[in-house]
């Protein structure tokens, strides 16, 4: 009899990643693998990378390395990279520095088990070839976090071209999913048990799809399109929000760019849509949106932010920054500081920003501010978001929220955790509730960046 090959796979990086990861769990157990938790039980380990930022990659590499300390015992274990890192950094980690065997881009997961052979064979693989039209629209992704939430990719791949981003050569261009893979997928997760999904894409409101479809370039090219029957990002969450009533409904990321009006209705009309934009800016500068090929001005993200305010008034909004681009002056960066004055998001991601080769701003701009600028500009970003978000928090006290229970307290087991329409976490005493279901809490505190309640 065969002995059960074990697998561990560990995610870095963005929600993609772990909806990739989930697929990928997926195709192994059909190859007869079983997960395991413990790396040190593994035959074979996978890192499913991110290279959107330096930091990651170091990260990633100081893995492999405690792995091939491992690999001195069990001569015969399989490592093998996945996702963003695979296509830029194989050759740096397959032949250089001989850390790992196996390479699989974000676009390869289906030739996994055959790549497995041929390392079983004493090969090193390699498949990071970027598709035209991979969605793994037909496999069901293994959920391990919990049976409440979960993500579902709609697209995949970017062709927005942000000159700092590696994305667009990581991932490839964009790709849409049968709408009604889609749909099917949500229902099946209600059935399971599951009260929240994340829809998915490096911009989901690029999401398009017409005539068997998803492929926007070819899409736009067909003569004689009937709008009527073509499903656009804005049409696919009205589905979704009837075919899965009472189920809970997010998606990340949106493009400033790419956001409509339609969306902003949609998400106002139907209560199971959550109340919650992240819509990153990256800059308040129009100078620097522009060298980073944002596609849009501080002014029209602006007009953006204040149409989301006019009709859904209830709505969070959180963000991206990038500070110390290429070429950024003080005043640069004091846009982005009166900016975030303006809008006062409800909470944010901040970053310093450093050099992705390959892309357009490592070949054709200067990395000329000083890391010791770049810090401290990075936190006066931090410090003022921290007081927008108090401020954001507080307008909560005395409320009532609908609030998703996900888990118990960390921090005390009497208690449980969840998250508002805002995606906002809360906390409250049990009392006769339980995991999964919806309950109105009355918000009368916070502590840090937690809201306090107690169910009504």
């Amino acid at each position: 009899m065969n002995k059960i090959r074990k697998f561990y796979i560990e995610t870095y990086g963005c929600q993609m990643n772990v909806s990739d990861s989930e697929i990928v769990i997926s195709i192994l157990i059909k190859e007869n693998f079983k997960i395991t938790f413990n790396f040190e039980d593994a035959d074979l380990i996978f890192i499913n990378t991110c290279s959107i930022r330096e930091k990651a990659e170091q990260t990633i590499k100081k893995r492999l390395q405690k792995f091939n300390l491992l690999k001195k015992k069990k001569p015969n274990l399989i490592i093998g990279i996945l996702g963003c890192m695979a296509k830029r950094l194989k050759e740096k980690f397959l032949e250089e520095e001989k850390l790992i065997n196996l390479v699989i881009g974000p676009d390869s997961y289906r030739d996994i088990p055959n790549l497995i052979s041929s390392v079983e064979d004493g090969k090193n693989a390699v498949n990071t070839i970027l598709s035209r039209d991979e969605t793994y629209a037909d496999i069901n992704p293994v959920h391990f976090e919990n049976k409440i939430t979960a993500f579902i990719t709609i697209m995949r791949g970017c062709d927005n071209m942000c000159s700092f981003c590696i994305v667009p050569f990581t991932r490839g261009r964009e790709r849409s999913r049968d709408p009604d893979t889609i749909i099917k997928e949500c229902q099946l997760l209600y059935n399971k048990g599951y009260r929240e999904i994340t829809l998915l894409g490096q911009n989901v409101d690029s999401y398009i799809w017409y005539n068997g479809s998803g492929i926007k370039r070819d899409i736009y090219k067909m003569p004689n399109i009937n709008y009527n029957n073509l499903i656009d990002f804005a049409k696919l969450i009205e589905l979704i929000a009837i075919s899965v009533p009472n189920m809970r409904i997010r998606f990340s990321t949106s493009n400033p760019h790419d956001m409509s009006k339609k969306v902003l209705t949609i998400i106002k009309k139907y209560p199971n849509i959550c109340k919650n934009i992240h819509l990153p800016v990256q800059s308040g500068s129009t100078r620097i949106l522009k060298k980073m090929n944002r596609k849009y001005s501080r002014e029209e993200y602006i007009y953006l932010i204040d149409q989301i305010r006019n009709i859904i008034p209830e709505c969070s909004i959180s963000h991206d920054i990038i500070t110390g681009f290429c070429g950024e002056t003080e005043q640069d960066h004091n846009d982005t500081l009166s900016l975030m004055e303006y809008v006062k998001y409800d909470y944010g991601y901040m970053f310093i920003y450093s050099v992705r080769p390959g892309t357009i701003a490592e070949k054709h701009f200067k990395d000329d501010v000083t890391m010791d600028i770049k810090k401290r500009r990075l936190k006066e970003i931090i410090n003022l978001q921290k007081k927008h978000s108090y401020f954001r928090m507080q307008q909560s006290i005395g409320k009532i929220q609908e609030v998703l229970i996900e888990k118990v307290s960390k921090k005390d087991k009497n208690y449980w955790s969840g998250r508002n329409s805002q995606n906002v976490t809360v906390v409250f005493p049990k009392q006769n509730s339980k995991i999964g279901t919806f309950v109105n809490v009355k918000i009368h505190n916070i502590i840090s960046s937690t809201l306090i309640g107690k169910i009504i």
